[in-house]
């Protein structure tokens, strides 16, 4: 059955700070480039280098400043402009052809500040020619001097150019992280840059070398994979792109090594490009729109009733649903993306009309959940949404249904009979009355209260996974919905109490999805490292509560069914191992009475430990780490033991030296074990100073040499003046004089002299009296 659309106005603007400047610029100037914040609460106007006067406005929707900017004739002003998707604040770079890049954030003061500015061409001679943001990472393609390769349209000025990346990443409150800059392509020719929101698509220009302008490529960093497609000659190769493992590619060389791909052909004849989760879509100048797949497969998806009038013509893709739809001047023109067959075609009151991408899943306000679903469109007359009857067999259950199916498998999981609960019974039953006052609440019979007011936000989440599982149920951008669903159940069963059916879920979370489950406990804890390279958290101590629980004797889970904070530490020990340390010592922090830290039962580094394996079989290193950070008497005295025996003195004395005075009886034991060694062999008389330091300020002169004659070899005959050939040279005066003279001084300044010839050390210049001799 045909499907047939709807438009509706959801704002005449007047909501947004800075209407008449939004309307003016939206009428004024067809070029604008116009960009949705994730969350559907900002807009971004800008008129780009070239325009006659350019300019950059950031409208909000409610409170909040609007962020607007104009650079007058001659001054540099931005190539382009994007929101960032950070969940915490809304934020957006701005890049100019110079390679200056600013971040600019909202919600950590009174309007839009800048937070960080950097260079990413720091030394100097490039050029920008497009860019891009993907998912925490900032993409460009900048010129690297052209001129001092060869005059301009020669084939090395053509492929004078490189494509980079950098990791932009939030950092605290009001700060960013910016990751090193690492080359994706070199020696390549002009690209343009088009993001999705798991792909980048590298695109051929109109000043492309015309020899490769009929390749594209398609760069997925999840998977750390290239694709090289040529959609005229149906030919696509996969090749690995990983920036974490120090992946680069000469693009000469990668086409050289492709069969087929430099045979001559035209280049692309395109007309709009636009990116999807689906791929990549291209208007030809005939009207037809086909579609670029992330696999590398081109397929035709349909034909427009009429074509782009001539190449600076206005159009904008889109796709929602199975449905694409094409802005063309004036006319709004629907297809299904599977037939091609038009769904419907309007014309509309003006031709500067803007296609607005959804806002990102999970950061929709109460408004955009009305709305999801539908294509939005903006012009200087309002912002509108067109919508249509969603597919058969993709129907969203109402709020009351959700009251019900909720509350049934909660009373399910604490009943105990055998009969199954279903939400019929829980309907008519005057047993379980709550959910049924709830439900009266959400439809309107009883007046809203508090109840309503605290639940809204859980209601919204309920809505919005039901949504995604929608959406992963239509095959719509099923990777990212996968993993975004992971995330919302990882942060759901963090809410609850972690024992049975949602401690069984949690592990099953974290093996199928391991990154996304960590990424949610990091958000959950809120942990981040400070300046000293420390982790450190600000969540709440139930939070916290709820990770370090341990087993309660009657509740031990089924086998292979890990606790919260065991399952912590596999999943780090898989990702990223070096983390294992620092967590465990933050979590030995946050511990209180009963919590499985500070409380009885198995200490956090020996839970950790366990999950290394047995020993004998653990990662000597992420050993060694988790003992000394453990703060624990007996670990750190283990773990000097081991570096005793692989003869890591530095670290051995290292840890004894970080102990702080309030812990001098096992300073002191530290000092005794080296001393042991010290007194066995010459292997420790270059370290001699840092055991002098490590000397505990109470050990006197006498207590020493008492020390000492404990720990001497036996002697096997008589004291000979030199060491045999081979054998060990025996301690000597001249090597305990150190040692001497610091318990001395500490002697003599602490209280008096414990021997007659104590005094000696101190007036080394002084020789001993003559003994009177015989005549």
């Amino acid at each position: 059955m045909k499907r047939s659309g709807t438009l509706r106005l959801l704002s005449d603007l007047s909501a947004f700070g800075g209407a008449a400047r939004l309307r003016e610029l939206l009428a004024g100037d067809s070029a604008v480039r116009v960009r949705g914040s994730p969350d559907g609460r900002h807009l971004l106007l800008l008129r780009p280098p070239g325009a006659v006067a350019p300019q950059l406005l950031v409208a909000s929707r409610g409170p909040g400043a609007e962020l607007e900017r104009a650079w007058p004739a001659g001054q540099p002003s931005p190539l382009d402009a994007f929101f960032l998707p950070w969940p915490a604040r809304p934020a957006l770079v701005l890049v100019w052809e110079s390679g200056l890049a600013e971040v600019w954030g909202a919600g950590v003061g009174p309007g839009w500040r800048l937070l960080q500015s950097t260079e990413l061409c720091p030394g100097g001679g490039a050029r920008v020619v497009a860019v891009a943001a993907l998912r925490g990472r900032l993409v460009w393609c900048e010129e690297r001097q052209a001129r001092a390769e060869g005059p301009s349209g020669s084939p090395a000025a053509a492929f004078s150019h490189c494509v980079c990346v950098r990791t932009l990443e939030p950092s605290g409150e009001a700060s960013t992280s910016l990751g090193r800059t690492h080359v994706l392509l070199h020696h390549c020719p002009a690209f343009g840059l088009l993001a999705s929101c798991r792909q980048l698509f590298l695109v051929p220009t109109a000043t492309t070398w015309p020899g490769v302008a009929h390749v594209l490529l398609i760069w997925s960093p999840g998977k750390g994979k290239v694709m090289v497609v040529a959609p005229r000659l149906g030919l696509s190769y996969s090749k690995s792109l990983n920036p974490g493992r120090g992946d680069t590619w000469d693009f000469r060389t990668l086409l050289r090594g492709l069969p087929g791909l430099l045979s001559p052909r035209e280049p692309l004849a395109v007309h709009t490009w636009a990116p999807t989760p689906q791929g990549l879509l291209l208007l030809d100048f005939g009207g037809t729109v086909s579609l670029v797949q992330s696999h590398g497969g081109t397929r035709a998806v349909g034909t427009l009733q009429e074509a782009p009038v001539g190449p600076w013509g206005s159009a904008a893709l889109g796709t929602l649903q199975g449905t694409l739809a094409c802005v063309l001047g004036s006319t709004l023109e629907l297809l299904d993306m599977g037939s091609g067959q038009l769904l419907e075609r309007k014309v509309l009151s003006t031709d500067r009309v803007h296609l607005l991408e959804p806002p990102a899943p999970g950061m929709e306000d109460e408004e955009e959940l009305e709305t999801r679903g539908n294509l939005r469109l903006l012009s200087a007359l309002g912002l509108f949404c067109v919508g249509w009857e969603a597919p058969q067999g993709v129907e969203l259950p109402s709020t009351k249904d959700l009251v019900f199916e909720e509350a049934c498998g909660y009373y399910q999981r604490r009943s105990l009979r055998g009969a199954q609960l279903t939400p019929e019974e829980l309907r008519h039953s005057s047993t379980f009355r709550a959910p049924q006052a709830l439900a009266s609440i959400l439809q309107g019979h009883l007046p809203p209260s508090a109840l309503l007011t605290m639940l809204r936000t859980e209601l919204r989440d309920y809505r919005g996974l039901e949504q995604l599982k929608a959406q992963l149920v239509a095959g719509d951008d099923e990777e990212a919905g996968w993993t975004e669903l992971a995330e919302q159940e990882v942060a759901r069963l963090l809410r609850t109490e972690l024992i049975g059916d949602q401690l069984a879920q949690l592990n099953t979370v974290f093996q199928a999805f391991p990154t996304a489950a960590w990424g949610a406990t990091l958000r959950a804890l809120q942990l981040q490292l400070d300046g000293n390279g420390k982790l450190r958290s600000q969540a709440p101590p139930d939070v916290w509560k709820k990770v370090l629980g341990g087993i309660t004797a009657g509740k031990e889970p089924p086998n292979g069914i890990l606790p919260p904070f065991e399952l912590l530490c596999q999943c780090l020990c898989q990702l990223e191992p070096r983390w294992l340390p620092p967590f465990v010592e933050l979590a030995q922090q946050q511990g209180g009475p009963g919590w499985g830290a500070g409380g009885p039962g198995l200490p956090l580094y020996r839970r950790a430990l366990a999950v290394l394996g047995e020993e004998g079989t653990r990662p000597e290193a992420l050993e060694l780490e988790l003992l000394l950070s453990s703060g624990r008497p007996k670990a750190v005295l283990q773990a000097v033991g081991q570096l005793v025996q692989k003869e890591q003195w530095d670290r051995a004395l290292d840890a004894g030296l970080a102990l702080g005075p309030s812990s001098p009886l096992l300073r002191s034991e530290i000092f005794k074990l080296l001393l042991a060694e010290f007194a066995q062999h010459r292997r420790l008389d270059a370290h001699l100073p840092l055991l002098c330091r490590l000397c505990p300020p109470e050990l006197a002169p006498a207590e020493l040499l008492l020390l000492l004659r404990t720990y001497l070899p036996d002697e096997v005959g008589p004291p000979t003046p030199f060491p045999e050939p081979g054998a060990e040279p025996p301690l000597t005066v001249g090597l305990l004089k150190a040692l001497l003279e610091q318990t001395g001084a500490q002697g003599w300044l602490s209280g008096p002299v414990l021997s007659p010839y104590e005094d000696i050390l101190w007036d080394p210049s002084t020789p001993p009296p003559t003994p009177p001799r015989d005549l």
